[in-house]
């Protein structure tokens, strides 16, 4: 279907008194079908209205644009009508009168007697034929907001727009007024975009429902499909089966945020008087190629660039190990696999909550999914030969190596496998392996394959112990795969220090997707105190074709290890609402049902947007659309649960609130 109305990426912001600027809203991406029943709700300040106002032109936004029948909005129209809270009605002219007053002067070259006829009949719509020649002054406000509706009408506008327009009406004129609304909508197939704090007469009134999250830098925090049948009835609404299914998450959405400001308003951020908090750092991380950013934020001076005298690089044995690091506050920081901030704020595996936040994502792609050169032997090729092999053997259990269980290399590898219905659990055997001993025990055969980053996969093919039978863009192109991870106390702690961090980290991400960089990235990361391994096993998909160690060509492939292009940076929301689906069906993790509270203190955007805009880099996080996989499944962000549940393979799913101290508990 055609897109009536667009908003694309629509930022606003305000100039504050003391100079500087207030971000109102960040990154607005919406598509209305014409027809389409809209409301925006959220708390007060979220900017619901400066929305509206941006849609109806009387606002110009500070980036982006909306698109009204694919031509851009830039001034008030006759096309798009407000009806405010306010009614806007002239107090000197009656209820014919003010309604002609809008007709006359919209519909100027039509027949006098053509626009009298118009006004009689929106008269008449709006039930005020009694009232007709009544001044605003004689009739009341459930009255006046009709007079308002009408004169909004009677320019046949392609687009209404509603600002709270029954927020001061009493319980019994609000309702008639919502129904004849209902009723006028439906007949005239008109597109409408609502704004309300009302839980109900969103329900009864719209198609969709659009849930901001606080400002400042309000997003879209989810989106409600309300599946009632029209022409409803508000009883035949209440009754719903999904009803107060529906009506409890959006209440449970705005409680969210309504406890995310409290506790932003209680957080204590220490700023230092001059300067950085913390100028001394130590940083984990693991012997792998995506540790890339690291290594030349240390080597070439980006962290001294940005105040951070002396930054150690503390090269660690696992990524369990990496975890509890930061958890005891042994580590400032830490390169994490993806999942972990998630996995260690939600409490992995029955631990107590740590909340860890990310600002940054240090690198996407560059793992691969190795299998023993004995099933290359046996003919395996794909997959689904790889499933028949297991059939074939079914006194034997297959074991796979995977380096912890928050990372994307076990959730890719179980989605990899359930794909072709190989029950991850029952069908074959997973276990925790750091990623430098992956080739040892596959040499020894203890494991049967493995998923690991770079270079332990191309070590084992150049030694010939295993072929790569999938690499992570033949699963998830793209996809999120290290995160810069610190507690959410020490970033509260070292608010300038943490700024200071990012920024030297994202630079050196730049550094490192330049092309002409990369041999001498090659040779820093072989130094003994990072990798450790000869540069051969490290330039395979980094600087040279990626051999899989089969009967194919080695190929060019220029994104396997992704620091920095196609805005690879930002900490996106969506693509952490899917690797929390996943925590929860393999029951490392609850899925919190308070998902974007939680998504909002990890996916911390706002410090990645905060660090890009002082580098003048791009800051916005992409369009939360959903996420289409290999297999022909698609995830949609605005309905996490229903995917959740969608799964063929899963394991004791708990969907539940997940409570989080401010302050982590040390391990």
């Amino acid at each position: 279907m055609k897109v009536f109305v667009e908003v694309d990426h629509v930022d606003q912001e305000f100039v504050l008194p003391s100079g500087g600027t207030y971000v109102a809203l960040r990154n607005i991406e919406l598509k209305i079908q014409q027809g389409e029943f809209v409301s925006l709700i959220g708390h007060s300040g979220c900017g619901k209205s400066t929305l509206l106002n941006i849609i109806a032109g009387l606002n110009r936004p500070a980036r982006g644009g909306v698109l009204l029948e694919g031509r851009q909005v830039t001034k008030p129209g006759p096309d798009r009508m407000v009806v405010f809270q306010n009614y806007s009605l002239l107090p000197w002219l009656t209820v014919r009168e003010n309604i002609a007053l809008a007709v006359d002067e919209v519909m100027s070259n039509v027949p006098k007697g053509e626009r009298r006829g118009i006004v009689e009949q929106h008269i008449d719509l709006v039930g005020l034929r009694h009232a007709a020649n009544k001044r605003p002054g004689e009739i009341s406000g459930g009255m006046k907001q009709r007079v308002a509706i009408a004169r909004a009408l009677s320019i046949r506008p392609k687009l209404l727009l509603l600002d709270e327009p029954f927020g001061a009406l009493d319980a019994l004129t609000r309702s008639g007024l919502q129904d004849q609304l209902m009723k006028i909508c439906e007949q005239n197939h008109m597109t409408c975009v609502m704004v309300t704090h009302d839980v109900d007469e969103a329900l009864l009134l719209s198609d969709r429902i659009v849930m901001l999250t606080n400002g400042p830098e309000s997003h879209i925090g989810q989106i409600l499909d309300v599946p009632f049948p029209r022409p409803r009835h508000r009883l035949e609404v209440v009754n719903h089966p999904n009803y107060y299914s529906l009506r409890n998450e959006i209440v449970y959405f705005l409680n969210q945020q309504k406890r995310a400001k409290q506790r932003k308003a209680q957080q204590a951020v220490a700023i230092a008087r001059n300067g950085l908090e913390k100028v001394n750092l130590e940083i984990g991380f693991i012997p792998l190629t995506d540790c890339a950013p690291l290594v030349v934020a240390k080597e070439k001076g980006f962290f001294e660039k940005y105040g951070l005298d002396e930054v150690i690089l503390s090269r660690e044995p696992s990524w369990k190990a990496i975890s509890e690091g930061v958890a005891t506050r042994r580590l400032d920081a830490a390169q994490m696999t993806a999942g972990m901030p998630l996995a260690m704020t939600l409490g992995m595996n029955g631990q107590a909550p740590q909340p860890i936040v990310t600002g940054l994502v240090l690198a996407r792609n560059g793992n691969s999914i190795t299998l023993s050169k004995r099933f290359y032997d046996q003919g395996v090729r794909t997959l689904a030969d790889f499933k028949a092999a297991i059939a074939r053997t079914p006194d034997k259990v297959h074991t796979l190596g995977m380096v912890h269980p928050a990372s994307m290399h076990n959730l890719m590898l179980r989605y990899w496998l359930s794909s072709a219905d190989i029950d991850p659990d029952l069908d074959v055997s997973l276990t925790v392996i750091p990623p430098p001993q992956m080739v040892a025990n596959l040499k020894a055969g203890n494991i049967d394959g493995y998923c690991v980053g770079e270079p332990w996969n191309s070590r084992a093919v150049k030694e010939n112990l295993g072929f790569v039978i999938a690499t992570d863009l033949d699963i998830w192109n793209g996809h999120v795969e290290k995160v810069l991870g610190v507690r959410e106390d020490w970033a509260n702690q070292h608010p300038e220090t943490h700024l200071a961090l990012i920024k030297a980290l994202l630079e050196a991400c730049e550094y490192c997707d330049d092309r002409r960089n990369r041999e001498e990235i090659v040779a820093l990361l072989a130094q003994p105190q990072y990798i450790g391994v000869a540069p051969e096993y490290i330039r395979p998909g980094f600087v040279d074709e990626y051999d899989r160690g089969n009967d194919t060509e080695p190929e060019m492939l220029l994104r396997y290890n992704q620091f920095y292009v196609d805005r690879t940076n930002c900490p996106y929301r969506v693509e952490g609402l899917w690797m929390m689906t996943q925590l929860a069906r393999w029951g490392i993790t609850p899925f919190p049902k308070n998902w974007i509270e939680i998504l909002d203190r990890v996916q911390r955007v706002d410090l990645f947007g905060a660090a890009a805009r002082d580098l003048d880099l791009f800051d916005t996080e992409r369009d939360r659309s959903s996420i289409h996989f290999f297999d022909g499944t698609v995830f949609n962000p605005d309905d996490p649960i229903r995917y959740l549940n969608s799964l063929k393979f899963k394991r004791n799913v708990r969907i539940e609130e997940v409570v989080v101290d401010a302050t982590p508990a040390a391990v």
